[in-house]
């Protein structure tokens, strides 16, 4: 079977050529590409992240990120956030008092780590609910974060993943067809490659069977 094509959002975030191989050794074919029309032909859209919410919010609005992202989740067509890329799918951000408007797929407010020591950087365990494919074959794994923000609750209608830091807060989370987690899956070693495997045989999957329908058209 062909190996998955899996656009990375090109928008100007940090950590893209390192998700771009992480992609690949999962087993990923790999664009790196903001062109709504190579995105629109592949089988699954990355949405990486790192810094602030709102100067991740400005990248992606500079390339018509949030609109692109909110018609993936309408139509059911895989997307997956990383780090800023999850926070940034709830309703808003708040950071030094500024308040941004994010792409707006479910309700809640990012907000900063009520904890001791912020950033949370490093090794946290994670708590995967059941029936989550995300973390199948995974459960209960450490992953590895780098971030002073999070969202305290996830969205009602999802499956959501929690860890702590001084609070609860979320992991990751699964609402249909859009994935997301605040730690990096490509820092994660072989628990995050395992995810990232997780993912792409979900596109494989969907590649399947719409690759059937069309032949019994």
């Amino acid at each position: 079977m062909t190996a998955p094509h899996v656009a990375v959002l090109d928008y100007g975030s940090g950590n893209l050529h390192s998700v771009v191989r992480a992609v690949e050794r999962a087993g990923g074919r790999v664009s790196l590409t903001a062109d709504h029309a190579v995105i629109a032909g592949a089988d699954g859209l990355v949405v990486p992240g790192v810094g602030a919410f709102a100067s991740v919010m400005g990248g992606l609005d500079a390339v018509g990120g949030g609109p692109l992202v909110r018609d993936r989740h309408a139509a059911g067509l895989p997307t997956l956030g990383i780090c800023v890329g999850l926070q940034v799918l709830f309703s808003a951000g708040s950071e030094h008092g500024e308040r941004t408007r994010g792409i707006g797929l479910w309700a809640g407010e990012v907000s900063r780590l009520d904890a001791p020591i912020v950033p949370h950087m490093g090794w946290s365990r994670v708590r995967a609910p059941e029936g989550s494919r995300m973390f199948e074959g995974i459960r209960d794994q450490h992953f590895y974060f780098v971030h002073s923000y999070a969202a305290p609750r996830g969205p009602e209608q999802a499956l959501t993943t929690a860890s702590d830091h001084g609070a609860p807060f979320v992991a990751a989370v699964e609402d249909g067809a859009t994935w997301a987690t605040q730690f990096h899956p490509e820092k994660s070693g072989d628990a995050g490659r395992a995810l990232l495997e997780n993912w792409l045989r979900t596109l494989k999957t969907r590649s399947h069977t719409h690759s059937n329908s069309e032949e019994q058209q």
